[in-house]
């Protein structure tokens, strides 16, 4: 280190407040100040050094020539300026033809700064601000004027020259005068003791933090400048090295101590006792530990899993087992490695540190994936950075994981000055944001090597300074470690810069081999091992001594030798003869342990090895030698720098614990490249954010936009897809919480700002909200968001949520936007899928064409481009990879891997894309492409290459059976097939085997008209090959969509899964049928997800299909006055009435007559919610009103809860009626009443009593209306119910009216209640007065909790455009109703950044202190009331729903979540009723005998909501006072469905077919007689006037051909009696 000595007098004669710890750091610099040149003598041998050499200067001339030259040569202050930085003389030419060129400063001010260098950016502010100053000083100094001369003077005294410099230094050293020296300190001090005590201006005083521990004085920002520094370097011959020697061990303070076992709890026994223990086990403290490699960082993380193990831990168990008390399903610890060979190390120290826990520590990366069963079974998971960021996109399956997070430890944090910087402040900033919304508690632990700003990154981590951030300098590392970073002189790759790098090597190890030390050399490639090892053993044998290597004197050296003969690996065997080993990943795992065992016992003294051993394996030397620092990186293609992360991890293998004192470690890199590794390991240089860079690179001082690199702009696209960036304002937010927002603020000009930007708004709002919109432009650019500039709102698209799913740059978005068609062959596809930006780094090389050539020729795919591009490149190691060729050259096999890795995914990636699109064509060939990258088997090769069958058979079947389908082989006899196949019958029964269980399907459908134009296909899938668990596993998932006649568009689609107890599937396919242009046929095709070949197509002819004719009997609502309650004629009625409505509606007016006043039969169809059981109930009460006292009336209900609902609203107004109202069961139903009464009863109990054969008459003869509630819901029960009492009361005088929702075609079932014309009232549903408005949102996520996950932002800003006003979710299930509720409170929270949810401002928990002591469930339903949300559904108990409700009712929950089942139970509505999701799970029973208990064999399937339900949910948004709004949330295939049947009306067919009531009903009656024969039953079938109607009306829907009812009768009795 050099010591500015001008900087050093100030301050010494400064005053105390200006240097907080002014002693320390004084003692601590002179001790460790070198004269220039010196080889390190300390302070007190100066004058020694002094007496020998007399051309050194005075402290004093130093300060007097320092102040005289700049004090008066102010002109010559850029040329001085330049001459004392480092390197640039020899420059300075090339400096002055640039500034004094004709061009503009913009235009030469990137040159210039990469002409000076990046660290001198302030420099070159300096020359573009007096430019005509700098040319006329660097023309003097060049011309050798005196500006040259001065210049030259000046230089001296800085202690940066060679040389002369060296030589006038010392000359004025020796005009020391210690009288004038004491004259001037005495000035400066007189001048401190008259200035004021109090200025007026405050000033911070420096942070003094009680847990940084350093030998020296590093502080925050340990480096010479915010920009950097440049190091001089003693010079060698053939290389420059610097030594930096180990750190002085640092005493413990008077307030430390070590903590006894004996003080720990029995949970934290057997951990180390450390600094950091109160901190990381006794507290929820984030923590940062900025440690050393091998200082214990690992160990701190420990304590801090012990710490919540220990939050959650059973204090009931007294038996003293404490790994019973665990309660291991409600915590997660993630553990954040960043490497896969870490992650691995990491699993299995911690494994085995936890096993006596029983805690299980599992990997899950790119290579290990985790079934949902074994991540619910690990409590630590250990990943990598990119993996984590892929899980927490993800909003369900592995993404659940982030919800029961409480510990998130990330290791080497430091790497965010790495290419994956980014991704780490991804991971960090959306744990932040998730424990702010959430409230939660995740704690976050970082581990770090040493860094310069590391207050920074504790910030960042939201870590408290002065409790969780702990620093240790080298110091603190338990071997000592001596550094040498070599630079290697010569061109980069010449072949005299690697001779020298060979030599400098071989001279490393020699020394240190001569001095009895064991060394391990890390080389980069698997071959460069031997490679180095024998280099190593050809110089030692040049210089004679190759016997200084040699371990034969060895005790165990025969034993050694003898194990060593046994490898099959000749390189080995023969290097250790000399001492020399080898190591790499690349060997027999024998051999691996074989060396280290060799190693660690000292029977080899030199083991040339790869990084993994450092990884992977605690292998530890004396000494280790980098050698080299080009590492070749295949995500890049290209060779780059060693990483810091992987020098540290080797520099950590230096030195033996326990054994030695100390250890070295040596770096060798290119001249170049020393000051980089340099900086970096000796932390000099403050990490920085990797998220944007400038749009030119280095002119940070221009007022140039920063531009966010892809990194950052996929970062957001990935939160706006997750739901937790809606709009700019929370990107803003979101960008607070990066390492990127830390770093503006500290140092803006690396991030293109100005230090008054940064005081004029400190939190760099206006900066903040500028790169937000910049990358949400670009994202709307390429399709994947919508951006509303004037709302600020950020919408994703599909686009967007598949990039984000699958880990896609939003440039390859943009080419495949231009590229994507929708229909593509194979060919298409791999050369669109090359032009990915994913692949961009992939470079061809020269050496490389003629193998590339080679794979060209054997690739069936013809390649754009051919050999010399990089995307031809990627297409042909695709092609070659699926054709299961490889690469001979090593950076071709490591392309090969990264090609293929990253091809899968972006192939899955453009599949769901095309999906989601609906092409037809490209999804089955980007289907057929995925399969064949993961299987490595082209579609057009025989399928049973997916089966393990010998290669013999293989061969024989392509040859001699390729035009046999699998099924044909399938059906063939072992004996057959090897005769086929010429082999044998075993042979055969392998082939016939593997046939049966491959994947195939038998199809067939129905075709089910629902309208005019409107289809409905009923698919049933039947399983048609053998299952084997070894084959299959758990599950098969396949595809299944009905596309149009030439295969361009999907018309509908479905993803399905068989399981082993699957034996078949029902899907209903509903496309639209226009007569116009109806389709001549349509497809409908299955498509396996994982099995090459495994398809079906059955073609659907659509031309002889006879659809239903539109129906024109819409009534028309009528512009007519409405009518008052004094219509009704009946006052205590008419009173009862007003307290629910003011007056009836337009539909009540225009139907009220014919209903209440007439006798005749009435169908009235109108829409949900708009008075039509009002009117009902009027004619209820005025039948009895006009009857017998002995007369009744029969309500009939299709549900028992709508029954229910009828009985409580009629019991209200039975009182003014003078009847009774009761609900009635199949035995008490045809009782003779005795007084006026009216009986509800349901559609299945009616059915029932009149299937009874007698005692009906008498109670017949006194009914006198039929009220049949909602028709829409007509069921087989309740068709064939009411067709029998209609024919049992045809001789009476029984009035039938009917009431159902809007439907498309009524007219079939006014006739089969015989309704007159005129009495048929039939609106459409845009027919309602009532203000409601529908809005439509589509999804294509599957159903998932990822639905749910998407869906919960749209819902929560459904439920706030309504402010202040109740509202009703509904969810598929009760199993979704918790999490929605907690999804929609995260929303309220990131929104209102209040924890008080929904409940309204005006309600205090105090106020609801009273309902919620009458909770019967009161832990698991307080928190959510508190929080104004509640819910409704069976499985709460009666009194918390009623109470639920009456708080619904109040106004003091304003949210209400309900099931789909739950809908026809629920009594209130609200002004916004959101539907989350028109599917749900339909579990049918099925076989558990293959095991797992009961429940094992269930199938589950998922099923679209029936139309009835929707529009029961719609109602409850209508209100009679004030509007409605109805958000309805659907899967995209669905919309066009559901909004065509809300706005025309519902279908209604007859169900009577489907079912087995008919033919049961038929069945007994053929037992007692009642149907003597078929044409008996053919007369009773003509009684029910709906079904046979319907069936001339639609006979397709039946599976009829003809529209002659007799036969349709004749045809389906026969099925009744089959």
């Amino acid at each position: 280190m050099t010591l500015d000595l001008t900087g050093h007098l100030q301050l010494l004669v400064s005053t105390a407040d200006e240097s907080a710890d002014r002693e320390k750091r004084l003692l601590d610099e002179w001790t460790r100040y070198q004269i220039p040149g010196h080889t390190g003598a300390p302070i007190n041998n100066i004058y020694g050094d002094l007496e020998d050499d007399e051309g050194w200067d005075s402290v004093l001339d130093f300060v007097q020539g320092s102040s005289t030259n700049y004090g008066t040569s102010t002109n010559d202050e850029i040329i001085f300026a330049l001459l004392s930085k480092p390197e640039i003389e020899h420059i300075l030419p090339s400096l002055l033809s640039l500034l004094s060129s004709p061009k503009p400063d913009d235009a030469i001010s990137e040159e210039l700064v990469e002409l000076i260098g990046f660290d001198n950016i302030e420099l070159s502010m300096q020359l573009l601000a007096k430019r005509h100053e700098a040319v006329r000083e660097l023309t003097a100094y060049l011309q050798g004027g005196p500006t040259a001369s001065r210049a030259r003077d000046q230089q001296r005294p800085n202690g940066r020259g060679k040389g002369k410099q060296r030589e006038g230094a010392s000359s004025q050293l020796q005009q020391l005068d210690p009288t004038e020296a004491r004259r001037r300190m005495e000035e400066s001090l007189r001048a401190n003791a008259e200035r004021p005590l109090f200025t007026g201006t405050a000033h911070d005083a420096p942070e003094a933090l009680p847990h940084v521990y350093t030998s020296g004085s590093v502080v925050q920002g340990n480096m010479l400048s915010h920009l950097g520094t440049r190091y001089l370097l003693p010079m060698e011959q053939d290389y420059e090295e610097v030594v930096i020697p180990p750190a002085k061990a640092v005493p413990p303070r008077a307030s430390e101590r070590l903590i006894s076992v004996s003080e720990l709890d029995p949970l934290a026994k057997g951990s180390f006792p450390s600094i950091v223990y109160p901190t990381a086990y006794q507290s929820n403290e984030n923590m940062l530990i900025c440690a050393p490699t091998g200082a214990g960082k690992t160990d701190v993380a420990m304590l801090t899993v012990l710490r919540v193990l220990n939050q959650h831990r059973s204090h009931n168990d007294n038996s003293g087992n404490i790994a019973a008390t665990i309660e291991r399903d409600n915590f997660k610890i993630i553990y954040v490695a960043p490497m896969k060979a870490l992650a691995s190390e990491i699993v299995r120290k911690l494994g085995k540190r936890l096993q006596w826990l029983s805690i299980r520590v599992r990997e899950l990366t790119g290579d290990m994936q985790l079934t949902k069963k074994e991540i619910a079974e690990t409590q630590i998971i250990v990943t990598t950075p990119e993996k984590w960021d892929v899980v927490t996109r993800k909003p369900t399956g592995e993404g659940e994981l982030a919800s029961k997070v409480k510990l998130l430890i990330i290791d080497e944090v430091h790497l965010l000055n790495d290419d994956r910087g980014a991704v780490i402040e991804t991971i960090v900033a959306r744990t932040l944001r998730q424990v702010e919304s959430t409230q939660s508690i995740i704690r976050i632990v970082g581990l770090s090597a040493t860094l310069p700003n590391y207050i920074d990154v504790a910030d960042f981590l939201s870590v408290n300074r002065h409790t969780g951030l702990f620093y240790f300098d080298s110091s603190f590392r338990p071997v000592p470690l001596e550094q040498h970073f070599i630079g290697v002189r010569g061109k980069p790759n010449s072949p005299q810069s690697k001779k020298n790098l060979d030599r400098v090597t071989y001279e490393k190890v020699a020394e240190l081999v001569r001095e009895g030390h064991q060394v391990m050399v890390f080389v980069h490639a698997r071959k460069e091992t031997v490679k180095a090892a024998e280099a190593i053993k050809e110089s030692a044998h040049a210089d004679g001594a190759l016997d200084d290597f040699s371990c034969s004197e060895h005790p165990q050296y025969e034993f050694f030798r003898r194990d060593i003969s046994q490898s099959r690996n000749k390189e080995m065997r023969q290097l250790f003869d000399h001492g020399f080993g080898i190591h790499h990943a690349g060997m027999l795992r024998t051999d691996r342990n074989m060396m280290e065992r060799m190693f660690e016992a000292r029977a080899i003294k030199v083991l040339c090895c790869t990084a993994t051993l450092a990884w992977g394996v605690n292998l530890p030397a004396h000494a280790v030698i980098i050698k080299g620092t080009q590492v070749y990186d295949s995500s890049k293609g290209a060779f780059t720098d060693l990483s810091v992360l992987d020098v540290l991890q080797v520099f950590g293998r230096a030195g033996r614990p326990g054994l030695e004192t100390s250890g070295i470690g040596f770096i060798c890199t290119s001249e170049d490249k020393l000051t980089h590794y340099l900086d970096a390991v000796t932390s000099q240089v403050p990490i920085e954010s990797k998220s944007v860079i400038s749009t030119t690179s280095v002119i940070l001082f221009l007022t140039i936009p920063v531009r966010f690199v892809a990194g950052m702009i996929d970062a957001l696209n990935a939160e706006i897809a997750l739901g937790t960036v809606a709009n700019v304002h929370d990107g803003v937010q979101w960008l607070g919480y990066t390492y990127l927002f830390v770093r503006m603020r500290k140092n803006p000009f690396q991030y293109g700002l100005g230090w008054n930007e940064v005081a004029d708004d400190p939190y760099l709002g206006a900066k903040r909200n500028q790169l937000i919109t910049a990358a949400a432009l670009q994202l709307a650019e390429a399709r994947m968001i919508a951006f509303d500039r004037q709302t600020g709102s950020l919408v994703c698209t599909d686009l967007g949520r598949i990039a984000a799913k699958y880990y896609i740059r939003h440039k390859s978005i943009e080419i495949f936007n231009e590229k994507f068609r929708p229909k593509m062959s194979e060919a298409d596809v791999l050369s669109m899928l090359s032009m990915s930006t994913e692949f961009d780094q992939v470079q061809v090389r020269d050496n490389e064409v003629k193998e590339l050539e080679a794979m060209m020729e054997n690739i069936p795919c013809a390649v754009k481009g051919g050999t010399d591009t990089s995307q031809g490149k990627v297409n042909i190691l695709l092609q070659a990879y699926i054709s299961q060729q490889r690469p001979e050259d090593f950076a071709l096999v490591s392309d090969q891997a990264y090609a293929a890795q990253n091809g899968g995914r972006i192939v899955r990636a453009l599949l769901e894309i095309a999906i989601s699109r609906k092409w037809a064509n490209v999804s089955a060939v980007l289907m057929g492409m995925s399969k064949a990258i993961e299987k490595r088997l082209w579609p057009f090769e025989h399928p049973l290459k997916q089966f393990e069958l010998k290669a013999d058979v293989l061969y024989n079947l392509e040859r001699w059976a390729d035009d046999y389908t699998v099924a044909e082989l399938a059906e063939m006899t072992a004996e057959d097939i090897g005769k086929l196949i010429h082999l044998n019958e075993r042979h055969g029964t392998a082939v016939r085997e593997a046939a049966k269980q491959f994947p195939t399907v038998r199809i067939t459908y129905s075709l089910r008209p629902l309208g005019a134009d409107v289809l409905k296909i009923a698919v049933k899938v039947e399983r048609a090959f053998n299952w084997s668990s070894r084959v299959h596993g758990s599950a098969e998932p396949f595809w299944l969509w009905v596309e149009d006649h030439d295969g361009t568009n999907i018309l509908q689609l479905s993803h399905l899964i068989f399981r082993q107890t699957t034996d078949y599937l029902h899907v209903d396919f509903v496309i639209s049928v226009p007569n116009q242009t109806r389709l001549p046929s349509v497809t409908i095709r299955f498509v396996s997800d994982r099995w090459q070949g495994a398809e079906e197509e059955v073609e659907v002819s659509l031309e002889d299909l006879i659809m239903p004719s539109p129906s024109d009997s819409h009534t028309p609502r009528l512009d007519i006055p409405f009518l008052p309650l004094s219509v009704v004629q009946n006052p205590p009625l008419q009173e009862i009435l007003s307290r629910r409505i003011l007056g009836f509606n337009a539909i009540q007016s225009q139907a009220f007559w014919s209903i209440t006043r007439t006798r005749v039969h009435t169908l009235l169809c109108a829409p949900t919610a708009c008075g039509k059981s009002v009117l009902g109930q009027i004619a209820v009460w005025e039948t009895l009103r006009n009857s017998a006292n002995d007369s009744w009336v029969l309500v009939v209900s299709p549900r028992r809860s709508i029954g229910l609902e009828v009985v409580s609203e009629l019991r209200l107004q039975s009182k003014a009626a003078g009847a009774t109202v009761e609900f009635s069961t199949a035995d008490c139903l045809f009782e003779r009443p005795a007084r006026k009464s009216v009986r509800v009863v349901t559609a299945a109990e009616l059915f029932h009593a009149l299937a009874r054969p007698q005692g009906k008459k008498d109670a017949l003869s006194k009914l006198r209306m039929v009220l049949c509630e909602s028709l829409e819901l007509l069921d087989a029960a309740y068709e064939l119910g009411v067709s029998l009492l209609l024919h049992a009361t045809q001789t009476y005088p029984v009035r039938y009216l009917g009431l159902s929702n809007s439907l498309n075609d009524p007219v079939d079932l006014a006739a089969w209640f015989d309704v007159d014309p005129l009495a048929l009232h039939s609106f459409r549903p845009s027919d309602r007065d009532q203000a409601l408005s529908v809005t439509t949102q589509t999804f294509t996520i599957p159903h998932s909790a990822a639905l749910f996950k998407a869906m919960a932002k749209p819902a929560h800003s459904a439920i706030r455009a309504a402010p202040g006003e109740p509202a009703i979710v509904f969810v598929p299930a009760r199993a979704q109703c918790t999490s929605v509720a907690l999804d929609l409170l995260t929303q309220c929270a990131l929104e209102t950044e209040s924890s008080k949810g929904y409940l309204p401002d005006d309600v205090s928990i105090e106020r609801l202190e009273r309902y919620l002591g009458r909770l019967q469930n009161h832990d698991a339903l307080k928190d959510f009331i508190t929080r104004g949300v509640g819910f409704f559904h069976e499985g709460i108990a009666k009194p918390d729903r009623l109470l639920m409700l009456e708080l619904f009712a109040d106004g003091l929950i304003r949210l209400l979540i309900v099931p789909r089942e739950a809908c026809w139970t629920l009594p209130v509505r609200a002004t916004t009723v959101v539907v989350m999701g028109t599917q749900y799970v339909h579990v049918r029973p099925g076989d558990s005998q293959n095991g797992g208990g009961a429940g094992s064999g269930d199938e589950r399937q998922v099923r679209e909501y029936a139309l009835e339900e929707i529009v029961r949910m719609q109602g409850r948004a209508v209100r009679h006072r004030g509007a409605g709004h109805f958000y309805l949330f659907c899967q995209a295939e669905a919309k066009d469905t559901i909004t065509r049947f809300l706005n025309d009306g519902l279908p209604l067919e007859s169900k009577l077919l489907e079912s087995d009531v008919l033919r049961s009903w038929y069945k007994d009656r053929r037992k007692d007689r009642s149907i003597p024969d078929k044409q008996g039953c053919r007369g009773t079938c003509c009684r029910s006037r709906f079904w046979p109607r319907r069936l001339v009306s639609n006979p397709a829907y039946y599976d009829a051909r003809s529209t002659a009812v007799n036969e349709l009768l004749s045809r389906i009795v026969d099925q009744l009696d089959g």
